[in-house]
């Protein structure tokens, strides 16, 4: 593995700005205010960002850095928000990887050739870090001299036992079956395909630390499937090495799933300087089992934002009554934007959490 060398956080940002107020959070310094981001930020609600899908399939507008640049910088303009998440996909890399997928629309990742024997996932190529989603580098590139100073840019990338499973089930699933049933009958099959997931997502996420990310976050949004014992013999020894080669940069990481409540306590050993909650736990009993030592990232439900401003506000103060002041968190949903959300109303969140928690 290739040690990389922290770019982005060479300079101290300039004080009360969205970057140094996130990375204070991911630090576990007490920021002027709480940061705020929002997972799926970049479109979904904005007619700008539909008006752009109608003219352009989404891998399209992942792979052309100009298009994912102009779609990660609008929540930026139109919320106020703290930090820029790359417009992208958790499955880019497989493209480099040999792997032939789409993205189709109202369904969602399409795997051509599901995983199915030792062939297949011997026929999975481990790129080099270069060859690795190249635009994404470029867009990361683009953005951070749109907002140098003034707001963080973070990277992702998808865990390993997420992206099994949409290799193996070949599409989104309710119960992971197929992948389940591999990682329970056939272990050596499946930890073959976790090493070379966990080789290339630590090369990715190495790739976008260069390229000048602030922070990345690892997705792993249907590890909610596992108990903690399965989790911590399938999945866990890979998302550790995942986070000990990100530590090595010196660039905070956040760890995030869904439906993780009874995970917690073994996905913070796994590593993460920021655990995400979701909205399955309250704020203040998740922080505690990940330990204060921990940051935490979350957790209004997304749901709130479909209905109106005073509901929202209640519910906002209560996920900071919660946060209690504690050095560390970020405020977020504990999903992602559903798209009937209206974007004046995360305006007025961001704006709301800021001058809630000035100091």
């Amino acid at each position: 593995m290739q040690h990389y060398t922290a770019t982005s956080t060479a300079k101290t940002p300039p004080p009360h700005t969205g970057v140094a107020r996130f990375l204070d959070a991911c630090y576990h310094r007490q920021p002027d205010a709480t940061p705020v981001w929002f997972m799926r930020q970049a479109g979904r609600c904005l007619a700008e960002y539909r008006a752009l899908r109608q003219k352009y399939d989404m891998l399209t507008m992942v792979k052309t850095p100009e298009l994912s640049t102009e779609v990660t910088l609008m929540p930026v303009k139109t919320f106020g928000v703290d930090a820029a998440i790359i417009y992208s996909d958790i499955l880019t890399p497989l493209e480099a990887m040999g792997v032939s997928f789409e993205i189709r629309h109202e369904v969602g990742p399409l795997i051509h050739h599901p995983i199915r024997n030792q062939q297949d996932v011997e026929n999975i190529r481990i790129p080099n870090g270069p060859e690795i989603a190249p635009y994404m580098m470029q867009a990361i590139q683009m953005v951070r001299r749109e907002v140098e100073g003034k707001q963080a840019v973070i990277g992702f990338a998808g865990a390993p036992f997420t992206m099994a499973c949409y290799l193996i089930e070949g599409r989104p699933s309710r119960d992971y079956r197929n992948a389940k049933a591999m990682m329970y009958s056939q272990p050596e099959l499946w930890h073959a395909l976790m090493e070379k997931l966990t080789t290339v997502t630590q090369s990715y996420l190495g790739e976008q630390v260069q390229a000048g990310v602030d922070a990345v976050q690892l997705f792993d949004s249907w590890v909610g499937a596992l108990s903690p014992s399965v989790y911590e013999r399938y999945v866990q020894p890979y998302v550790r090495r995942i986070f000990d080669s990100v530590k090595q940069t010196g660039i905070p990481a956040i760890h995030f799933g869904t439906g993780t409540s009874a995970l917690l306590e073994s996905m913070t050993a796994a590593g993460g300087d920021i655990i995400g909650l979701d909205s399955h736990v309250e704020l203040d009993e998740g922080w505690e089992r990940v330990g204060f030592e921990h940051g935490v990232q979350g957790n209004l439900d997304s749901i709130l934002l479909l209905t109106e401003w005073p509901v929202i506000e209640s519910a906002m103060r209560d996920v900071l009554k919660r946060a209690a002041n504690r050095p560390g968190h970020i405020f977020n949903l504990g999903h992602g934007v559903l798209p009937p959300t209206n974007p004046d109303l995360l305006r007025q969140l961001v704006e709301a959490v800021h001058a809630e928690t000035q100091r």
